[in-house]
């Protein structure tokens, strides 16, 4: 392990460079797409498949957490990281040169794929080469590597795309890709303690697919209101029932104590915040007629907000987590509540401008928290798959109450509701969440006896 050493001293800083170079690409990529595909539809003549990049990215993206935490936990980061950063290259390749939609979605996927196996190497990598001091520091540093693309992404993707082409958008991150393996891969090439022990989960990858689809079915459903979205809706549960019940830990949804809780607690957090954070610009401008840039404002109070408390927690390790992670949900509740007044005409959303910055707090104490817990919690040869699993909930979570929020809004465009009624419903629904997490933070530290097994490691490897 780095020992005690800082984050950026001389035997971590290749280390630190490295993840979080290849986390501000995959989330740059994540922020910067939505801004560069109307222009890519457009030219492509493609306005029937504007849904498909996004859902291909998510459906590969979850098959690539499960075999990212498998190859992790059987071989350590090395040669998985290579071959994910490869081909997640190879998708923004293929998306940037794309001449057809097909060849754009295609691109897209492939580019989910590698992703989905960087990001969960990356826990694997950082569980081996940081002390359990360090890691808060580090999550929370990964945290702003998440933030700092949403504050930028949209802004350079968007004079890119209108000063160059938006094919920059893609082809422009290949040579940062490259710099950022080469910074870490000399530590994954160590591999963690015990690495190869291993037993591969059969059928993981087929239970990603059918999770995936779920995913997919579910969120086609919202977007239609007629006969067949029931239908689709209902397969789209049972084949996220079914894949999810494989993929997470036992316990999940009952948020039973220990490593259940700590993946129920990133999926609540996820759920709830990028809910209404979805919503948000929409209601600014359809309920109070804010033009695009003070409508976004809001977004980077918020990413704001994430950045500085990441940075706060990190200063204070000897905090216990799951107090970090309560006081998280508490603020997070705060902020999604205040922020069903942007829905009330007469206040003219101003609001927003500062519940969503407490908001923002509130993820930026409990995001890093979940990481630390869960490398806390993790045997050294089961961080792959409990990553997997972290990843996993966060993008269900999301997924799923984004697509809450569009079936509100879907019957607020059908004349069954009005536009301030949907915003109201969907921002309770989603309030109501990061209030239980406030309970569920409570029993996500380590049974007595997991932790004493997991000091006892901990011991032992350093």
């Amino acid at each position: 392990m780095a020992g005690d050493a800082g984050l950026w001293d001389r035997s971590s800083r290749r280390t630190t460079a490295g993840l979080l170079t290849l986390v501000t690409l995959i989330a740059f990529e994540a922020m910067a797409v939505g801004t560069a595909m109307p222009t890519a539809v457009t030219e492509l003549d493609g306005l029937a498949w504007y849904a498909w990049p996004f859902s291909a990215f998510l459906v590969t993206s979850v098959v690539g957490m499960v075999l990212g935490g498998q190859a992790g936990d059987r071989r350590g980061a090395w040669p998985a990281l290579p071959w994910g950063v490869a081909t997640f290259a190879l998708g923004l390749l293929v998306a940037g040169a794309a001449q057809h939609m097909a060849v754009l979605v295609a691109g897209r996927a492939v580019q989910g794929l590698g992703a989905g196996v960087m990001v969960t190497l990356l826990y694997v990598i950082a569980g081996h080469a940081y002390a359990p001091a360090l890691r808060p520091r580090l999550f929370g540093a990964i945290s702003a590597a998440w933030v700092l693309p949403a504050l930028v992404g949209p802004v350079v993707s968007g004079l890119v795309t209108a000063h160059a082409s938006w094919r920059g958008v893609f082809l422009g991150l290949l040579p940062l890709v490259v710099v950022g393996l080469l910074l870490v891969v000399p530590v994954s090439r160590l591999g963690p303690p015990g690495a190869g022990g291993a037993a591969v989960r059969r059928g993981a990858v087929g239970s990603a697919l059918l999770a995936g689809l779920g995913i997919g079915l579910l969120q086609y459903a919202g977007q239609r209101l007629d006969g067949p979205a029931l239908l689709l809706a209902v397969a789209g549960a049972g084949a996220l029932a079914a894949g999810l019940r494989r993929l997470l830990p036992a316990g999940t949804v009952r948020a039973r104590r220990g490593l259940p809780a700590v993946v129920a607690s990133r999926g609540l957090l996820a759920g709830a915040f990028f809910g209404v954070d979805a919503l948000l610009p929409l209601t600014l401008t359809a309920v109070h007629g804010h033009g695009p840039t003070a409508a976004g404002l809001p977004l980077t109070a918020g990413a704001i907000g994430w950045a500085a408390a990441s940075q706060l927690q990190g200063r204070r390790p000897d905090v216990p987590r799951t107090r970090v992670l309560r006081a998280g949900f508490v603020l997070l509740s705060v902020g999604l509540a205040g922020t069903a007044l942007a829905a009330v005409s007469a206040l003219g959303g101003w609001p927003a401008y500062l519940t969503w910055a407490v908001a923002g707090l509130g993820m930026g104490l409990g995001m890093p928290s979940v990481g630390v817990l869960l490398l806390d919690q993790s045997p050294e040869s089961e961080r792959g798959a409990n990553a997997a699993a972290l990843q996993i909930a966060d993008v269900t979570a999301s997924a799923l109450c984004v697509g809450l929020a569009g079936i509100l809004l879907a019957a607020a465009g059908a004349g069954a509701l009005s536009l301030p009624a949907a915003v109201l419903g969907s921002v309770a629904a989603l309030t109501v969440l990061a209030v239980a997490g406030t309970g569920v933070a409570g029993r996500a530290a380590a049974p007595a006896r997991r932790r004493a097994a997991a000091d006892a490691t901990t011991l032992a490897t350093s």
